[in-house]
């Protein structure tokens, strides 16, 4: 497939729609998977009406089966503000964005005793927490390298992996011992002043696991007040959060055009298939 050429502010850059790489988690129902909280595992099961069972193996003529999963913790999925507010608010409606610069940085997480960095609750001292200053020194690096200076700062969206990386993300049981890594609250307030309309995570969520259910940073990012479930005039309804992505490790830190893709769910939430397209300048 032909390059193609995009304007990403003062810049050119080129992309190849035909290399795409995917950074959602597939999601194996009855098989391994990645889970939140310790929820029931996504499952499929064969749909039966009478005579008819929609599998082919148990004598069917095709295959139509009944999935039961929570996508908030059984793989990649994108949120929007309606998680935590009393409206029923969709992602559908949130999501407006096809086609959006992104960046992708890696952190390694810190111990909670090596930063001055807060959270909305007391954390353990086995919590291992991504600062602003992890961020920021990870989008200093990748700007002095860029041969377009100031062009990492444009994008709309921000990928953080986090280190190490082991494939084992991709089935990982997140039920809180040890705690998962989450992100401090200054560290959310910064993405939020650089402009990052999205962010996406490869955690099960961007606060701390178990935080009294003030999910302070998810109103830090969507600019709700703490302790509501409303928006304001304010708020950035426009904004979506996306967990449990993986970034295998041959892909760089740079910059890349992700096509955030979702579902037409109309929930808060929809499973998820990120897609980063990586950026060259042009000549």
């Amino acid at each position: 497939m032909t390059p193609t050429t995009i304007r990403i502010g003062t810049h050119e850059f080129c992309f190849d729609l035909g290399k795409p790489i995917d950074i959602s988690i597939p999601l194996k129902f009855n098989g391994t998977q990645p889970n939140a909280f310790g929820v029931e595992a996504a499952r499929s099961e064969p749909c039966r009406a009478g005579d008819l069972i929609g599998d082919t193996r148990l004598g069917g003529s095709c295959n139509f089966e009944q999935y039961t999963f929570i996508p908030h913790c059984n793989g990649t999925h994108t949120e929007c503000v309606g998680h935590i507010t009393n409206a029923r608010i969709s992602v559908t409606d949130c999501l407006r964005d096809v086609l959006v610069p992104a960046v992708l940085i890696s952190v390694e997480p810190k111990a909670a005793s090596e930063t001055d960095e807060g959270y909305a609750v007391n954390v353990d001292e086995r919590d291992k927490i991504i600062t602003s200053s992890d961020i920021q020194t990870a989008l200093t690096i990748l700007n002095n390298s860029s041969a377009d200076a100031g062009s990492v700062y444009n994008p709309l969206a921000i990928v953080v992996r986090t280190r190490p990386n082991g494939e084992d993300k991709l089935a990982r049981l997140y039920d809180g011992d040890p705690m998962p890594p989450f992100f401090s609250n200054e560290a959310v307030r910064f993405i939020v002043d650089q402009g990052f309309r999205h962010l996406l995570v490869d955690l099960p969520s961007i606060d701390r696991m178990f935080d009294e259910g003030r999910l302070s940073n998810h109103r830090i990012f969507w600019n709700v007040e703490p302790g509501s479930f409303e928006t304001s005039t304010n708020s950035r309804t426009d904004a979506t959060v996306t967990e449990l992505v993986f970034v295998p490790d041959y892909v760089g830190d740079g910059l890349y055009l992700l096509n955030l893709q979702i579902a037409p769910f109309a929930a808060d939430a929809s499973p998820g298939r990120p897609v980063l397209f990586p950026l060259a300048g042009t000549p």
